[in-house]
């Protein structure tokens, strides 16, 4: 069996000598303890050594790749050709593969093979002749070096330097552009003060303020390219009746100037957009289909880099841009941020205020997962965004919605829930509280009736009677009143009685006078 060793320095191929021991794996080692007991198991057959280090990376970078380099090749045509017989030790999989593809040799990998491999490296110096130490290890800084100077040099759509600048240019840029652009409003408007209020667009208004210069030349220029025929008709009539102060040509040129600044760096911003939207494609793909690209960008400058925006957990991702509110939330012992620079997402805007906290934490959640997978995944597809993605818009589709699902089953179907209809109970009024006069009941009244109707009866007589419809009322009282009343409400009901039982005594009293006085009267015409 033969063993292919890549190095720093070069390519070696060992012979093995006693391939029973190779069984051993466990006990694989101690026969590697000294070099004279490896050099009992494996013997250096070949060494191809590089001749700078530009023949290394090519080599490495190869071999990373799972490829078969010039010098690779050349070294299996020459030696394990003659012994094509045998198996070769490879400790790439991949590079087995190729191998046995384009060579057709047999290869071997498996445990006995890394163990092997793993010997072989602890006493590489011994066998492997003609090296000494130090040169080996000034190989290996140098070959490093150059690997990683290539890998980034290679792949420059992995620098997130870039987007980081271009953002923090981009908000400056915006600044700038609010500052000329109000300076420019407030300096023209000395002289024509209505076209402000006429053209509300900044940009239309710095080119209208470039092509008519003073107020007098509106009549006379065609501002068809830039503002609509209604608006153009406004702005000539109000140059007429214009309230402006006059200014000189001087005051005219420094203004045109301003406003060509104002159109460069407009149109400069437009540009840098694009080239950050481009950007943020090809570097985030994922979070850029999660959030957008300022929000995404945002958040990789607020971060530093897209490396360590992916160390951070779901949570500090959720309220990044949000830190002093944060901390003064701890502090002061209240209610901490929900969002932070993720607030500005589409999917956060989009929803209702009682439920921007969720959806924010949903994103937060789902963006932290696209983060990663972007800053540590081999693929530069936007599959994995555009998916969660979706899952959230219908997650936020049914908060909106009140959508109840069912919390066992597929969960497809709509859970069925009756019609709420309100039932209040109605309380009339009673407006008996509202008097002091004591109320008779209809039994009372039609009872005081028939006593006046009633004979003469002696005096001895009638106070029994004045006692039967006492007990009468009572008991006609005692039957109204609900036995669920209270004691207080019996003691009230109980003198009102009394007032009533009154009035029959007096009106019978009376009427017992007047026919005493009739009687008198008749005898005395007697």
């Amino acid at each position: 069996m033969l063993v292919l060793f890549e190095t720093a320095a070069g390519y070696a191929i060992f012979k093995v000598l006693d391939e029973s021991k190779l069984q051993q794996v466990d006990s694989l080692y101690k026969e590697f303890e000294t070099p004279e007991k490896a050099n009992q198991i494996v013997k250096l057959k070949h060494f191809e050594k590089f001749q700078d280090t530009t023949e290394a990376l090519a080599a490495a970078t190869a071999l990373t790749e799972g490829k078969i380099g010039k010098s690779l090749k050349k070294v299996l045509k020459k030696v394990v050709a003659k012994d094509a017989h045998e198996q070769l030790a490879i400790s790439d999989a991949k590079l087995g593969g190729v191998i046995k593809e384009k060579l057709d040799l047999s290869c071997v990998h498996n445990a006995a093979v890394f163990e092997l491999m793993r010997c072989i490296r602890s006493q590489m110096e011994s066998l492997i002749t003609g090296l000494p130490p130090k040169e080996i290890s000034a190989m290996s800084l140098g070959l490093a070096h150059s690997l990683s100077r290539y890998k980034l040099k290679f792949s420059p759509d992995k620098v997130d330097t870039m987007i980081v600048q271009a953002i923090s240019l981009l908000d400056d840029l915006d600044k700038e552009l609010n500052n000329y652009i109000m300076r420019c409003r407030e300096w023209y408007g000395w002289h024509f003060p209505e076209l402000g209020k006429v053209v509300t667009d900044n940009l239309v208004y710095c080119k209208a303020v470039r092509k008519i210069g003073d107020r007098t030349n509106v009549a006379g220029s065609d501002l068809s390219d830039i503002l609509p025929e209604e608006v153009e008709a406004e702005v000539k009539l109000a140059a007429e009746i214009s309230m402006g102060t006059e200014v000189s040509e001087q005051d005219i040129g420094n203004i045109r100037h301003l406003c060509d600044q104002v159109i460069d760096i407009s149109e400069y911003r437009t540009q840098l957009y694009d080239y950050l939207k481009n950007r943020m494609m090809a570097i985030a793909p994922n979070l850029t289909v999660m959030v957008g690209e300022l929000v995404g960008a945002r958040l990789i400058s607020h971060a530093g880099s897209l490396l360590n925006l992916a160390k951070h957990p779901a949570s500090t991702v959720q309220i990044l841009g949000a830190e002093k509110a944060l901390f003064r939330a701890l502090k002061t012992r209240k209610d901490t941020p929900k969002y932070g620079l993720i607030y500005h997402a589409s999917l956060v805007g989009q929803t209702s205020a009682k439920n921007k906290g969720k959806i924010s934490r949903m994103l937060a959640a789902k963006a932290s997962l696209a983060i990663r997978y972007d800053a540590l995944g081999e693929d530069t597809n936007a599959e994995m965004g555009v998916e969660n993605r979706a899952k959230l818009e219908v997650r936020l589709r049914q908060l909106e919605e009140k959508g109840i699902r069912r919390i066992s089953g597929t969960g497809k179907a709509m859970a069925q829930a009756d019609k709420y209809q309100h039932k209040s109970e109605v309380r009339m009024y009673d407006p008996s509280g509202d008097s002091t006069i004591p109320s008779t009941s209809k039994k009372r009244k039609f009872e005081e009736v028939e006593e006046a109707e009633e004979p003469e009866t002696p005096v001895a007589k009638s106070k029994k009677a004045k006692k039967q419809p006492v007990k009468e009322e009572e008991e006609a009282a005692a039957e109204e009143t609900p036995k669920k009343k209270k004691k207080k409400k019996d003691k009230k009901e109980e003198p009102e009685e009394a007032e009533v039982e009154e009035v029959p005594v007096t009106e019978s009293s009376e009427k017992k006078k007047k026919k005493k006085k009739k009687k008198i009267k008749e005898e005395e015409d007697d």
